[in-house]
């Protein structure tokens, strides 16, 4: 396969300050009980064929019986595979996941034969920047776009079947892509089945199926737990593609009423966060306040003195979940 822009980063922790969390207040993310986590939390969804992405949403909805639940990432009917879904308080974080990177197993048909090594030739030729216009059934505005296109890998050439897997960046149009590849190979081809295998921080190696979710919650229902402990993550699962940015607990609840953060806030960060990265704001004890995008790059949080820091974008951790100005 290939490795996201993401999954390739070392990101290293740069520490400001020395600082403790107080156990009083705040949880550890994994430590929240099944309740709290049916208030809000992430599934890494194996979408099947026929619904789509919204009706997806809607039988996850039913099932747990919560009032919200929203997708990251819209899959067309006939496209199966991995699909973010969010529930209860924690919705409102599928809008990050709409511009994390991608990655698809696809399925083309090429309609005349062609050679293998022209195949794995012309592949090589999508990888970087492409242009695509939009389909005419498409929710955006159809112009051309740049898109890029981290990696193509062809796994299997039967015959004028070609079975390869791509990432690439998001609002990438495979069905284009297919079409574009034909050309290039001097004939058409056609995108005949595809599944998506990563989206953001989500992959196929975590993901459930509707029944999976339907018999784990009935098993809940029956006083265990664990098999949907297991499908429901915290929200801080779907920030994980993130950089992080640490704060002290005093801090916090500036935060959740939606000031910004200033570098006299930080106890550590993580390396390599450049000007206007989104990245995600968290407390000592690994949850999500908000997320923002950086005003400053990692190194300047670490040694200014003073100024801006982060700009907060969204909040998400309830105000007075940590006292204001707790020492």
């Amino acid at each position: 396969m290939g490795l996201l822009p993401f999954e390739k980063e070392q990101r290293k922790l740069l520490i400001r300050a020395d600082a403790s969390t107080n156990e009083d207040y705040g949880k550890k993310p994994y430590s929240r009980t099944t309740e709290e986590l049916l208030e809000g939390s992430v599934i890494c969804l194996n979408k099947p064929d026929g619904p789509t992405a919204h009706q997806v949403a809607d039988y996850v909805k039913k099932i747990l019986h919560v009032k919200k639940a929203g997708h990251g990432g819209t899959l067309d009917p006939g496209v199966t595979g991995v699909l973010p879904i969010a529930i209860g308080n924690a919705t409102r974080i599928m809008q990050a996941m709409l511009k994390g990177s991608k990655e698809y197993v696809c399925l083309m048909h090429i309609h005349k034969q062609v050679s293998a090594d022209n195949i794995h030739k012309t592949s090589k030729n999508f990888i970087g920047n492409i242009m695509q216009m939009p389909p005419i059934k498409s929710a955006v505005k159809r112009e051309l776009r740049r898109r890029e296109i981290y990696y193509i890998n062809i796994l299997e050439i039967d015959k004028q079947d070609v079975l390869f897997v791509v990432g690439c960046q998001a609002g990438t149009y495979i069905r284009k892509l297919c079409f574009n590849f034909g050309r290039a190979l001097g004939t058409n081809a056609h995108m005949h089945h595809l599944i998506r295998t990563k989206a953001g921080p989500f992959s196929d190696k975590e993901w459930h199926s509707l029944i999976d979710l339907k018999d784990a919650y009935t098993l809940y229902l029956d006083g265990n737990d664990s098999e949907l402990r297991k499908i429901l993550k915290p929200i801080e699962h779907a920030a994980r593609h993130l950089p992080n940015v640490y704060i002290f607990d005093s801090a916090v609840d500036n935060l959740c009423h939606g000031s910004q953060l200033y570098v006299t806030g930080i106890v550590k960060v993580e390396s390599g966060i450049k000007v206007n990265d989104l990245v995600a704001v968290m407390t000592l004890k690994d949850e999500l306040i908000c997320m923002g995008y950086a005003a400053i790059t990692s190194d300047e949080m670490i040694k200014n003195e003073k100024g801006l820091a982060v700009k907060t974008s969204k909040v998400f951790m309830q105000i007075k979940t940590y006292p204001k100005n707790l020492v």
